[in-house]
């Protein structure tokens, strides 16, 4: 698997390509903002992107959904949950932060457990709610993007709209600390980490 990753908007939201070196057939993950930037970066990669994925809803991680779509016209993924967040700005945040944002609807609402595919790659969803409803990550053998579920010694806020800490807690203990610990982890801010490192040194973590 090739990973690449742009750092987008005034939050520096990840933005990451997740690509198959034999087809060249991507998922583009969390295209946050300056979609004319992705879209240039896309084919600078040379990608062929055949799924675009939000991990969740809000407006930092879905406010070049728009442009990347028009120029790629791959279909945009999100849990099902979070897909009202798309098209409505009150929901997305975008109207706390700037100018009212509606993304595309989703044409794909995903569920726990269901698998997206691009050339050899296989991602499959963990529905990981807690920084959102409908928040995901997506996972696929010695890897795993953690959209604002997981960080490095850190996890998702959980003071927005649709957050709970509890929930966010048990999701990151239930689905992804059981991942094998050489998993590395690509969050929607900030540096990549490992499932190892985080079970033993992130403090949110630290009861377990």
């Amino acid at each position: 698997m090739i990973i690449r990753n742009l750092e987008v908007g005034a939050l520096q939201t990840n933005s990451y390509l997740a690509m198959c070196p034999e087809t060249k057939e991507a998922i583009l993950i969390d295209p946050g903002d300056e979609g004319q930037r992705i879209v240039a970066w896309i084919e600078e990669q040379k990608a062929k992107v055949v799924a675009i994925v939000n991990t969740h809803g809000h407006a930092d991680h879905i406010g070049a959904n728009k442009a990347v779509q028009a120029a790629t016209g791959a279909p945009l993924l999100c849990h099902s949950d979070d897909a009202p967040m798309l098209t409505t700005p009150a929901k997305n945040l975008s109207v706390y932060m700037g100018p009212p944002l509606e993304s595309p609807a989703a044409a794909r609402e995903l569920a726990d457990g269901d698998t997206i595919t691009a050339g050899t790659l296989q991602f499959t969803v963990l529905h990981t709610p807690g920084h959102t409803r409908g928040g995901i990550c997506l996972y696929a053998p010695a890897v795993l993007f953690a959209g604002d579920t997981l960080f490095e010694e850190s996890v998702g806020r959980t003071d927005l709209p649709g957050g709970s800490y509890p929930t966010l807690i048990n999701s990151i203990r239930q689905k992804l600390l059981t991942l094998p610990a050489e998993t590395v982890v690509y969050p929607g801010h900030g540096p990549s980490t490992t499932i190892g490192h985080e079970a033993v040194a992130n403090p949110f973590l630290a009861s377990r």
